[in-house]
């Protein structure tokens, strides 16, 4: 699925490299690929737009789907981002009483998220991302796509930044 002025992303639009991550808050290995992606950013700087797209994976991660809408009341409200980060470094206590008190953190009203979660409010765009992310063959989590391409090797600091790196060496051609 192509990227849009609608997906949340970090970088410049115009950056050589484009990963888009199919994550679940819940997922033990999104979990450790939470701050392998943040060195990544690091290392790659401006060369490199970040995009996060919801696939919360419910049979297996009961709260991902809440987490995953919760990231979503914050970006309706600017705070995306902040959420995003505080789910992952609180992913082994995910649930409303964490949201409630990640809200209260963000200056976001906790009453106003909970009842935005019990509404649904977002959860159309939790499935439109899950959705995008079948049809582009994501059947797991976390999928990685490097300028559109699947990433089928590891998502460890080395394999990820060398397949950018290649990535990179690809677009100059």
């Amino acid at each position: 699925m192509p990227v849009t002025s609608a997906d949340h992303s970090q970088g410049p639009e115009n950056a050589p490299l484009t990963v888009v991550e199919y994550g679940d808050y819940q997922c033990p290995g999104c979990g450790q690929a939470y701050p392998i992606v943040k060195q990544i950013q690091k290392h790659f700087g401006k060369r490199l737009r970040f995009v996060f797209r919801n696939f919360p994976l419910n049979e297996s991660h009961p709260e991902a789907e809440s987490a995953a809408e919760t990231a979503e009341i914050a970006g309706a409200r600017g705070k995306f981002w902040q959420m995003h980060d505080a789910l992952y470094e609180n992913q082994d206590r995910l649930g409303v009483e964490l949201y409630g008190t990640l809200a209260k953190k963000l200056g976001l009203s906790q009453p106003d998220l909970e009842a935005s979660l019990e509404a649904g409010t977002r959860s159309e765009r939790v499935r439109a991302d899950f959705s995008g992310g079948v049809r582009s063959g994501v059947n797991g989590t976390p999928t990685f796509y490097i300028n559109g391409i699947r990433h089928e090797a590891s998502f460890d600091f080395e394999t990820l930044s060398a397949a950018l790196q290649h990535a990179i060496e690809v677009v100059k051609m």
